[in-house]
């Protein structure tokens, strides 16, 4: 076969980065960069180098494997999913339909596959006990969205290309490449952001990549951010700056709200002086192109929600919202919006804590406790898709026994790993290089608007099965369960619809009237201009009208009197990203994880001194949830009083074969992480502002 050079995009993140995959008699030999392509202008990151560890693993999983009490067996696809479909649907038959649960984990949004097809399958199982990544992750974001905007996936993103001055709080684009904000090649927009005369302030407990090239960076106490954000707001209207559009209601309600969080009073317990807090809060209002930006810090803490809606409040009441510079609404050629429900909240609650449902999903902190505890509704049985929850979710320890105790699992996934390993079947899909790829999601949270169909790399073998397909199989299997309706007729129209004509159909309705042929044409991607004002009219709330005054929201600002001012010697454990991580599950390709070791618990050094422990010590780090143990690591970089430890490791588990991440080490920091410790407004686990020791072995 001759060498060629094929266009697609690394789906391994937000990012969505263009590549040039260059293939030689079937392989692939070298990955690059697309300078082409109109979003990523030929940035990669180094994960996107290792789609090919993903395509060459000797671990990963080709055909369908089942547990038995002599080890993993191969299984015929049909025989597989007869197995699941008689074992799912008997024990809803004996135990209720919410005997089966379901956990989604992240990689699903980056799979157009799982995107057109995973929906309708598992609408199928008719299910309240549902999970995802979404509950440790962005709900603090969706759920403002909802509140605000009438859409819980209508998420403003700051217009970084025009911005003049942006402040961000809890993120880390540099090792992130941008999340709830599609921003490839993060570092270049941000030097470009300073060489036009911006300014970029980080908000951070710790002084992360990001930070370390901000024009100021100003440590936080984990946990507090809340405080931070209500007394700019405050300090935005005592200085008359307040200027929300015509279509906004509520100010004075939220004016009332914040009169007590002084710019002082908030200095007290966040760590940050009263005179930066009023200077920062000075020219934010009066820049004329800026928006504040928040991510996973600020979200998965015990005040997640009151965050992201301050976040969304100071943005609006400055002008900030829809306008070029601040933060704006993209418009996708395929709009997401129209396939996802606007959300809702608390329509139903977990059995045993009583936690509410966001968007049809429960709290993942709850699961577990759903597995393990007696009772009418108890979930007997899991699906599992493209997810690894004992590493990536609270108290993983906890779950992992819960698993154990399931009378029936199935996983999506290509690898054994520490969740699968529980599962009875496992149904491999085709890697990315061998499947088409739209990025639904991404676009819609992108900071310009474009877009891009690419067609598979690499053919797929005739004995595999793309994720979608899988997904159609078991549908139509379970729908053939159900008795005749109108609702078993609209579900097989839709499994039996590929993704390609799904997108066809979403580009020839869309704003710009494209099709999947003319996209085809460019397979570098079509740019489709820089975001633009849509609102009032693009609000999803009938009135077209943003109330700022959100009761829920209202009702949990007293919770925020008790922040403590000190900590009596106690740390708080956050987490952190890396670029070359990717949560817990590229830990098996050798080129992301070479180098200096980076699962170190991270300490200031006079934190170390106070506690007689030196740099490179093994140490014990105990929450209410358990205790690890790791290396502890010097780092200026931490705010006095805070340790971090990254989350995706606690490899090397018993049963789970991943060849090169089991040789990782580092614990996993989910395993002292409390899955009891949520924000109650929407279920959030706290991950972030842990109480913790840390003592030597």
């Amino acid at each position: 076969m001759a060498t060629t050079v094929r266009r697609t995009s690394c789906n391994l993140c937000e990012a969505i980065c263009g590549v040039l995959v260059t293939v030689d008699d079937g392989r692939v030999i070298d990955i690059r960069g697309d300078e082409s392509d109109p979003l990523s202008r030929g940035h990669i990151c180094p994960k996107a180098v290792a789609l090919r560890d993903l395509q060459d693993d000797p671990d990963r999983l080709t055909t369908p494997v089942r547990r038995t009490p002599d080890g993993w067996q191969e299984i015929g696809w049909a025989a597989a999913y007869e197995l699941v479909v008689d074992k799912l649907t008997g024990i809803q038959k004996e135990y209720g339909r919410n005997a089966v649960g379901v956990y989604l984990g992240n990689p699903n949004v980056h799979s157009l596959g799982a995107l057109t097809h995973l929906p309708t399958m598992m609408r199928q199982l008719r299910t309240r006990n549902r999970f995802s990544a979404t509950s440790i992750d962005q709900l603090p974001h969706m759920l403002a969205s909802y509140l605000l905007y009438g859409h819980q996936l209508m998420v403003a993103v700051p217009d970084i290309d025009r911005t003049s001055y942006l402040l961000m709080l809890g993120a880390n684009p540099l090792a992130s490449n941008g999340s709830m904000m599609t921003a490839p090649g993060f570092g270049r927009r941000l030097k470009e952001l300073r060489k036009r005369g911006g300014k970029v302030v980080v908000i951070d407990p710790r002084r992360t990549e990001t930070a370390a090239v901000a024009d100021e960076h100003h440590f936080v106490r984990p946990g507090t951010d809340a405080a931070f954000l209500l007394a700019l707001i405050h300090q935005v209207t005592e200085d008359g700056h307040a200027r929300p559009a015509a279509y906004v209601d509520g100010f004075e309600a939220v004016e009332s709200a914040v009169e007590s969080w002084t710019a002082e009073r908030a200095a007290g317990i966040t760590g940050i002086g009263a005179d930066v807090i009023r200077r920062i809060a000075d020219e934010f209002a009066t820049s004329d192109r800026a928006a504040v930006y928040g991510r996973v810090g600020v979200s998965t803490q015990q005040f997640g929600a009151v965050c992201q809606w301050a976040i969304q409040v100071l943005n609006i009441i400055t002008g900030n919202l829809d306008r070029p510079g601040g933060t704006m609404f993209p418009r996708p050629a395929v709009n997401a919006l129209l396939g996802l429900g606007r959300g809702h909240l608390g329509v139903w609650s977990s059995r045993v804590r009583g936690l509410p449902e966001f968007g049809g999903e429960l709290p993942v902190s709850t699961m577990a406790e759903e597995i393990l505890t007696p009772g009418d509704g108890r979930i007997r049985a899991m699906v599992t898709v493209a997810g690894n929850p004992v590493l990536s979710t609270p108290n993983g320890r906890k779950l992992d026994e819960a698993l154990d105790t399931l009378d029936f699992m199935v996983a999506v996934d290509p690898y054994i790993n520490e969740t699968t390993r529980h599962a009875d079947v496992i149904l491999p899909p085709a890697p990315p290089l061998e499947r088409d790829h739209y990025d639904v999601i991404f676009h819609q949270l992108a900071v310009r608007n474009t877009a891009r169909w690419n067609d598979a790399v690499l053919p797929k073998p005739a004995e595999a099965r793309h994720d979608w397909e899988i997904f159609r199989d078991l549908g139509l299997a379970f729908v053939r369960r159900t008795s005749w309706s109108r609702r078993r007729i609209e579900a097989t129209a839709r499994l039996r619809m590929s993704p390609r004509r799904i997108v066809d159909l979403g580009l020839r309705i869309g704003p710009y009237r494209l099709s999947l042929a003319k996209l085809r044409k460019s397979p570098g991607g079509i740019d489709l201009g820089p975001l633009q004002p849509a609102l009032p009219g693009a609000l999803h709330h009938k009135s077209k009208r943003i109330d700022l005054a959100q009761r829920m929201i209202l009702d949990d600002l007293p919770r925020l009197d008790a922040l403590a001012t000190g900590n009596d010697g106690e740390l708080l454990l956050i987490g952190r990203r890396h670029l070359r991580n990717n949560n817990s599950w590229m830990h098996n390709s050798a080129r992301l994880v070479k180098g200096k070791p980076r699962h170190q618990l991270l300490m200031n050094p006079e934190d170390l001194a106070k506690r007689d422990l030196t740099d490179g010590q093994l140490v014990t780090v105990t929450s209410t949830a358990g205790s690890v143990a790791v290396e502890v690591a010097a780092s200026n970089d931490m705010m006095p009083g805070v340790v971090s430890l990254p989350h995706g490791f606690g490899h090397n588990r018993p049963g789970a074969r991943l060849t090169v991440a089991n040789q990782v080490a580092g614990p996993s920091a989910n395993d002292i992480t409390d899955a009891d410790l949520t924000d109650p407004v929407g279920g959030t686990a706290a991950v972030n502002g842990v109480p913790v020791t840390v003592t030597a072995c």
